[in-house]
């Protein structure tokens, strides 16, 4: 083997822009389409706002405007405005900011410097403008690069800073915008600064009542067991109630920054919870029966906050500042004393709760007996899971690529083996389902390992006890796009909503868009992913070129199923609507066949046409959503 020449000439330097550009995962995480909620394009969005957020906090600028159109951000706020001979180096020399003085930001959100210049250099245009006292300054970059250095000038705007920026589409390879993942970002933000309003494309968004407000937003109210409990002080903030639903539900911020992975402070909220509840009741539960259906939200302000990426979703601080008690011995301390007083004062509430964490306790013991058969029966089957055919690389690891981690669940060997040929083995996954499973609308917890594929399907993604140890950053249910596809499809949206709603709700689930036409000559090929994409790709290629229409993922060779599942691929995300509660969701669409069902199902069927070149074939095929009683 020839050896490698290792000299001086090897060594080479980046400045900021290049380094950003040739790793923007250690700035942004990953990159996605925004099909995700933590894809890299709300990322840039969010390290925008969160300045303007930090403005607010330190008492500058009570509403903030937001703007996105297709591919267009805009965002103004009226906060001091960056000081005029500074607002290049603001956005374009690395750890070169105004919070490095903890006296001016103690308890900022972007301390490091680098969130504005990443943004900056990750955008194909990027204008920033500051207002300040009667003078405007306003520079215009490409790439991170500097074209258009505007001098001061007057102005008659009011103090504040406006920027600009358009995702650069080379790093970004077809992106767009969700605005259900804007405005739930945007929710946190004002829900986080009570008096802060913010204009969203036209709609004002702004919270009176904070984290009560979150969880009156988040949670079905008519199903929570008591009242909302809302406590506050002193660099903290509370919600907690409990609900129907199965498993844990936490929202949790530091600094006003949303730790979707939550971290020291939620892992202490946690535990002081329990500690607390044991205490007031004197009665050594298990842990799990008292925080069984909690549904939950802690905001907290950290002095210089550590956390565990540049993305700032997971806390790492151990200390509140650093000559001050520790995160745990914080919250222990208010949680103790505040939820302690509450369930002294409103006894009705206590006693509700105190129902509730019995009503766990009971079901636990109900299942405990299949459980542990359930869980002998699975870890033998993990030795040789013909279900399962695994990655590498997995979400709870340390390594970089953990958010690309993928577990497309299929339906029958032939669509699971072209994946399977295809995938990336570092960091994409298969479980093969059999069949359709069982609508398990209605049935209890039970049925999850009373049921052979469930129970695998659990282990699989290690959710049995919440989401800490999830496995795959994303489950992506990969159905042939027809009747039985799609009534699958439903089937696995039950499993996850009835028995996994915070997974659903955490943005882990989508469903794979796989073309439905080849369009061919012999010098290109276009794959369609509906029939107007179909229609332009035939006047692009013209002189009637070969169309092939794929009924199933089956009939997609494993070379083309490459292209399908790679940089390039598409999900739709799983998106639940605020407004629909999931148990009349499920109930309308999974329970009893309904009149008002059947009304629903005939006014949307869907007409779908065979094509053979151009003409269409003599008989439709109708397609219709039919649903298991």
């Amino acid at each position: 083997m020839a050896e490698i020449d290792y000299s001086d000439d090897s060594i080479r330097s980046l400045d900021w822009k290049e380094h950003i550009r040739l790793r923007p995962g250690m700035y942004i995480g990953k990159l996605g389409d925004g099909s995700a909620y933590d894809d890299g394009i709300y990322v840039l969005l969010k390290e925008i706002l969160d300045n303007s957020i930090d403005e607010f906090v330190m008492g500058s600028g009570r509403t903030i405007e937001v703007t996105v159109t297709d591919k267009k951000v805009s965002i103004r706020d009226y906060g001091r405005g960056i000081p005029l001979g500074k607002v290049i180096d603001c956005v374009s020399k690395i750890n070169t900011g105004g919070k490095y003085d903890s006296k001016a930001f103690q308890k900022s959100v972007g301390l490091n410097g680098v969130g504005t210049k990443a943004v900056n250099a990750l955008s194909s245009s990027f204008s920033v403008q500051s207002y300040r006292d009667g003078r405007t300054k306003k520079a215009e970059f490409e790439q991170g690069v500097l074209i258009n250095d505007q001098p001061e000038m007057e102005t008659t705007q009011r103090n504040g800073t406006a920027v600009v920026f358009y995702a650069d589409d080379t790093i970004f390879r077809h992106y767009h915008y969700i605005p259900e993942f804007v405005e739930s970002m945007i929710w946190n933000y004002v829900f986080l600064n009570s008096g802060l309003t913010i204009n969203f494309n036209g709609t004002k968004f702004f919270s009176e009542r904070g984290l009560y407000d979150l969880l009156t937003r988040n949670t079905d109210v008519e199903t929570i067991r008591y009242p909302i409990i809302h406590l506050k002080g002193d660099d903290i903030e509370v919600a907690m109630t409990h609900g129907q639903q199965y498993g844990e539900e936490y929202y949790s911020f530091v600094n006003g920054q949303h730790t979707t992975q939550g971290g020291t402070h939620q892992a202490a909220f946690r535990e002081a919870v329990v500690k607390t509840i044991r205490e007031f009741y004197k009665k050594e539960f298990d842990a799990s029966d008292v925080r069984a259906s909690i549904v939950a939200a802690i905001s907290i302000r950290v002095q210089e906050p550590v956390f565990e990426s540049q993305t700032k979703t997971k806390l790492g601080s151990q200390n509140i500042a650093a000559d001050g008690p520790s995160v745990r011995t914080f919250i222990n301390d208010f949680i103790k004393k505040a939820l302690d007083d509450y369930l002294h004062k409103h006894p009705a509430d206590a006693d509700a709760l105190l129902k509730r964490i019995l009503q766990s306790e009971r079901e636990r013991k109900d299942i405990a007996g299949i459980k542990k058969l359930a869980n002998e029966r699975a870890k033998k089957a993990s030795l040789h899971n013909k279900k399962l055919r695994d990655c590498k690389i997995h979400f709870e690891d340390t390594h970089e690529r953990k958010q690309d981690t993928t577990l497309f669940i299929t339906e029958g060997d032939s669509a699971s083996g072209s994946i399977t040929k295809s995938r990336d083995v570092q960091t994409q996954a298969v479980f093969s389902l059999k069949g359709k499973p069982l609508n398990c609308f209605g049935l209890t917890k039970k049925v999850v390992y009373e049921n052979e594929e469930f129970n695998l399907l659990q282990h699989a993604l290690n959710i049995e006890d919440g989401l800490d140890n999830l496995r795959y950053n994303n489950i992506v249910i990969a159905t042939d796009a027809d009747v039985d596809g799609m009534h699958i499809r439903l089937l696995l949206m039950t499993f996850f909503l009835q028995f996994f709603p915070d997974l659903v709700k955490a943005g882990h689930v989508s469903i794979l868009q796989t073309p439905l036409f080849r369009v061919r000559n012999k010098k290109e090929t276009i794959y369609c992913y509906s029939d107007e994409e179909r229609q332009r790709a035939i006047q692009k290629l013209g002189n009637k070129p070969e169309i092939t229409r794929f009924k199933g993922l089956g009939e997609i060779s494993p070379e083309e199923f490459e292209l399908f599942i790679g940089k390039d691929i598409r999900l739709d995300p799983v998106i639940l609507s605020k407004e629909q509660p999931i148990k009349n969701l499920l109930e309308y669409y999974m329970g009893k066949n309904t009149p008002d069902r059947q009304q629903h199902i005939i006014q949307n069927l869907r007409v779908e046409v065979d094509f053979i070149g151009e003409e269409p074939a003599p008989e439709p095929v109708v397609e219709e959503v039919l649903l298991e009683e």
